[in-house]
């Protein structure tokens, strides 16, 4: 059986695109999923990168759930070491009551930035702080709690102060853990929580972390047996050499974040196709490869082939794709017909 679809979007900003074309291009790969019948849309947290627009996942989730009418909406994900416990439940109680039983809260524990903007984040205003990553379990049970109807007591001078992150909660979001390493897939199994490994990011390490997740589940009152998805990056186009192509500008943007180069707007395929054409390093073209065999790259039966396979070989009844085709020069820039393309090729 075909595994069931879902997309993870990072709102990337092309060089010919301003953030404001690059949301719209956003929504509208928000409505096409909606229409094809993915089962859920989930936006990442990155800040200060000239290629990503996805800074604030709960304002994107109210944008893209307001833009379509049944797909799942959530955060893949939200960063919690950067923010206050309360202030996540708020915002994530408040998505729930207005798009009931569409909201997903994926939780990560990672910066998702550079160590400047991240000083930024947790002391510009004071009130998050380096212990944060330490205090993480802590903040995943208080963000748990405080979207409950009921809330969570706090015991403060003498007596119990009740916190709710909203007023009265019909239902909350689906919460997953996220995480590139073991330490959440331990940490999912033992609260008894859904779990996503970083598989498009990380590429490595995914079997070994599934199994961890799925050895140690504990059971609890929310999910009596494990329940986990893929997540793999994506290019699809009418050919192969189109798909290839296309996937250029992601694979030139993720060599320059694993060696150290200046990150820069996403070029156009014609301008990645220029540098890659000029030569590069040996080692760096060993990167490109070793990224490129871990994509799914093609045609649409090469690449739905590649995503059963994948799904059969991990052992997951649901791949969420980020589909990472680029664009050629002259696309309208508040367009994104590649990436559309993709989820169509690759849809039932």
């Amino acid at each position: 059986m075909s595994p069931a679809l879902s997309v993870l979007d990072l709102v990337p900003v092309r060089s010919d695109q301003t953030t404001g074309d690059a949301v719209a291009a956003t929504l509208d790969l928000a409505r096409t999923a909606d229409d094809l019948g993915y089962r859920r849309f989930w936006l990442a947290e990155h800040h200060n990168m000239p290629a990503v627009a996805a800074t604030n996942p709960p304002v994107l989730i109210g944008l893209v759930a307001s833009a379509t009418d049944s797909i799942r909406v959530g955060s893949g994900g939200v960063m919690l070491p950067n923010h206050a416990p309360l202030v996540v439940a708020e915002q994530f109680a408040l998505l729930e009551a207005a798009f009931p039983g569409r909201i997903d809260l994926g939780i990560g524990r990672a910066p998702g930035s550079d160590p400047v903007t991240s000083w930024a984040l947790r002391h510009g205003a004071g009130g998050v702080s380096d212990e944060a990553v330490n205090h993480f379990p802590e903040y995943v049970d208080n963000v748990l709690a405080m979207m409950e109807p009921d809330g969570v007591g706090l015991a403060l001078r003498g007596g119990r102060h009740v916190l709710k992150a909203t007023p009265v909660a019909g239902s909350v979001p689906q919460i997953w853990l996220l995480g590139s390493s073991d330490y959440s897939a331990r940490l999912a199994a033992a609260k008894g929580m859904p779990y996503v490994f970083a598989h498009h990011f990380s590429g490595s390490g995914t079997a070994e972390a599934l199994e961890l997740y799925r050895s140690t589940f504990q059971p609890s009152p929310e999910l009596s047996a494990p329940r986990t998805f893929l997540t793999v990056n994506a290019s699809v186009a009418a050919t192969d050499d189109e798909a290839q192509r296309l996937a250029l500008p992601q694979l030139l943007q993720m060599l320059a974040l694993r060696t150290g180069q200046p990150l820069v707007a996403q070029r156009t395929v014609e301008d990645a196709e220029t540098i890659v054409d000029a030569g590069l390093p040996e080692a760096h073209e060993d990167v490109l490869a070793a990224m490129r065999s871990r994509w799914v790259i093609g045609d649409a039966a090469t690449a739905r082939a590649e995503i059963e396979r994948l799904a059969s070989s991990y052992g997951v009844d649901e791949v969420m794709v980020n589909p990472v085709a680029g664009a050629f020069r002259g696309t309208e820039p508040r367009k994104a017909p590649a990436r559309e393309e993709t989820l169509r090729l690759l849809a039932p």
